[in-house]
């Protein structure tokens, strides 16, 4: 039996979004289907309305969620209704040859739910990275589905799915910052806020984050920035190295994606130090560095994609770090909202008001 439900819809490239009723079939082989508790208003959500990530509208928006699986289709094990799981966009599949390497988190054959949700006219939706959870019920790939401890809200529970677990693993699993490192962070939206966090969870006994927004190097603070540097008024290059005794940073993390924020990241950073680029570009962007450069300061240039996280690994643990008061995920939250307030949210997010705005259902 289809169910219909209130959800957030993007018809068209820059258009207001639309709160609208959209029918979300039974779970079919593989998939489950899950009653969406708490979704964070990400960056990524805005992309797909204006059009910067493909021109597949209308998309039903929405992936950074937690809630409860209502019921699985046949052949799943990994989950059971009643279960409480955040929502993952790379589902592994554990055979393709990242995973056949003992690489899973850089699978190349992630896997979504075959069926399509749809408007009252069976107009096929194109869910955000594959979840569309701006919606009272959503369908995904039962991989897509990662229990976790159940104590946890879902407000806080759900910021994983994206933003939070992208910032994070990109200084701790991608850089591999550890005791002791220096470590600058290149925007501090909530990507760069969690690597931020990440860093100083980590070890690294210097953190140093760089905006052009004093609002967010504030809240930078707050989440254990140990120094704060403002873009607009310093030169960054200049001011990182000298935090850092002249040497630059054991791991730049660039959490923008810009050219010129990438070429910060790339000579704030020591000999055969790390950056990592977990913003992300848009297609027309390029990006020029002189290759004796590259070659000269030796290190490792990376990118991080989804902060190169297992969910089935970090999630868990990451909610365990919480639920032990050890990584504050509830510092992320800037405000709940209701689903007919995403539009607004948005806006919000556009004027740096907020670093998280939370819908919850």
């Amino acid at each position: 039996m289809a169910h219909e439900v209130r959800a957030v819809v993007a018809r068209g490239k820059g258009a207001p979004v639309s709160l609208e009723t959209i029918v979300v079939p039974d779970p079919g082989p593989g998939e489950a289907l899950v009653k969406v508790e708490a979704c964070g208003v990400c960056h990524t959500d805005l992309h797909y309305r204006e059009g910067g990530i493909n021109d597949d509208f209308p998309f039903l928006l929405g992936h950074e969620a937690a809630g409860r699986v209502e019921a699985v289709g046949e052949g799943v094990t990994g989950v059971e209704p009643g279960d409480f799981v955040i929502l993952n966009w790379r589902a592994v599949c554990g055979k393709c040859r990242a995973c056949g390497k003992g690489k899973p988190w850089y699978c190349f054959a992630t896997h979504n739910a075959t069926q399509p949700m749809t408007l009252l006219d069976g107009t096929p939706l194109a869910p955000a990275l594959g979840i569309g959870a701006f919606a009272e019920k959503t369908l995904v790939a039962a991989g897509q589905c990662t229990k976790v401890d159940p104590a946890a809200p879902a407000t806080a529970a759900g910021l994983l799915g994206c933003g939070v677990m992208a910032g994070f693993g990109a200084a701790v699993n991608t850089g591999a910052v550890g005791r002791g490192d220096s470590v600058a962070v290149i925007g501090c939206g909530g990507v760069g806020m969690a690597a931020v966090a990440g860093a100083r969870l980590a070890g690294a006994t210097k953190v140093i984050a760089v905006d052009v927004d004093p609002r967010k190097l504030e809240r930078a603070a707050g989440m254990g920035a140990t120094h704060t540097v403002d873009g607009s008024t310093t030169d960054v290059v200049t001011a990182v190295r000298e935090l850092t005794g002249g040497f630059g940073a054991d791991v730049v993390v660039e959490a923008v994606g810009r050219p010129e924020t990438y070429r910060q990241a790339f000579y704030a950073r020591d000999l055969a130090g790390t950056v990592v680029l977990v913003g992300v570009p848009t297609p027309e962007m390029k990006l020029e560095l002189p290759l004796l450069d590259v070659f000269g300061r030796g290190g490792a240039l990376k990118s991080s994609w989804y902060g190169d996280c297992l969910p089935s690994r970090d999630f868990p643990a990451l909610i365990d770090l919480y639920l032990d008061g050890r990584f504050d995920l509830d510092a992320f939250v800037s405000e709940t909202i209701g689903l007919g307030d995403v539009e607004k949210a948005f806006e919000k997010m556009h004027r740096g008001e907020v670093l998280r705005s939370v819908v919850v259902l």
